[in-house]
């Protein structure tokens, strides 16, 4: 898509986010390094499977002197954490789940045990702003943070065990629905690879704000995902996981998943945040995916045709088509 916008004289510059979105995704979302030292840190901790928001607690408090505190009103201005570090002091926001204080204070952790080694992988990425390398520093701090919460070796044999069940593992992990998909995307060690998943966050108009894919399907940048994929029915059955047989353009098939996480806001007039999760593989990964149980994985016609864009699609007889493709020419038939 991002060639047929630049023949047709469309050229647009990424944002410093999509800079940062393509330097993941040509890492393949996984940093052997970062990913070693929190998985090292998590065993040291001694917990069965993860720790926990009380476990990371003691850990800043023995280890780094930082005093934890929440934030009294759940009325004054929203934000998940605040860190003061002339005092060591870090607030957390009211209302969190145990799962995201934990995601939060192990972000804390990695700020303060790996800004160098942070700062140095951002620095050599190739980003063209000082601003596209802070929101990098930011992005890898959230690396560690899921790598120290659902470590490496741990997570990926629970996810081999329970066939990648999002809802098993975030029982077994004490995590939430989209840390478990989304590190499932990340298990992408040489000598452990897990199942090969693209994922997907985004909001009801379609934007996108987290991808990534190690499969053949890839996420457009420019205008919106087609229609015809499962992740936008999902807004219509909040809390209910929505399966998907599908087949792209170029005779791929996939098996994916979507939901909408139900939530509650902190109170009364507090909007709440609606998103939907997505998370799939090819066909040829079914036995692996727990979802695929009881679909007709082996007939043609279980599959829905999608396709990533309007604009790059190349099937003519969709009745969802919003606009030609880009890279076709237009047949324009007055009686037709």
């Amino acid at each position: 898509l991002d060639n047929s916008i630049v023949s047709a004289g469309l050229s647009v510059a990424p944002t410093p986010y999509e800079e940062v979105r393509d330097f993941f995704h040509d890492a393949d979302n996984y940093f052997d390094g970062l990913d070693r030292e929190a998985e090292a840190l998590a065993l040291s901790l001694e917990r069965p499977d993860a720790p926990t928001a009380e476990t990371l607690a003691d850990y800043l408090t023995s280890k780094h002197g930082v005093t934890i505190a929440r934030k009294r009103s759940a009325s004054d201005a929203p934000f998940l954490r605040a860190y003061d570090a002339e005092n060591r002091r870090l607030l957390l926001g009211t209302n969190l789940s145990e799962a995201t204080e934990a995601f939060q204070l192990a972000f804390q952790i990695a700020v303060l045990e790996h800004r160098e080694t942070i700062d140095a992988i951002a620095r050599q990425g190739g980003l063209q702003s000082p601003e596209a390398e802070r929101i990098c520093a930011i992005g890898l701090a959230n690396y560690f943070a899921g790598a120290l919460i659902l470590p490496y070796e741990r997570f990926a044999d629970a996810a081999e065990v329970l066939r990648n069940d999002i809802d098993a593992l975030a029982s077994q992990f004490g995590a939430s629905l989209e840390q478990v998909a989304h590190r499932l995307s990340t298990l992408q060690r040489l000598s452990r690879k897990g199942v090969p998943f693209f994922f997907a966050k985004l909001d009801q108009a379609g934007n996108i704000t987290k991808r990534h894919s190690t499969t053949k399907l890839q996420f457009t940048r420019f205008g919106a995902m087609c229609p015809l994929w499962n992740a936008h029915r999902a807004f219509e059955t909040p809390g209910r996981i929505i399966r998907q047989l599908a087949e792209t353009p170029d005779g791929t098939r996939y098996i994916s998943i979507a939901l909408e996480p139900l939530s509650r806001p902190a109170h009364y007039r507090q909007p709440v945040r609606r998103f939907a999760l997505a998370l799939g593989c090819e066909i040829k990964h079914a036995d692996k995916f727990i979802y695929a149980d009881d679909l007709d994985v082996d007939n043609p016609a279980a599959y829905e045709p999608i396709g990533i864009s309007c604009r790059v699609c190349e099937r003519t007889e969709c009745m969802q088509r919003a606009a030609p493709p880009s890279h076709a020419r237009l047949a324009i038939d007055m009686n037709r």
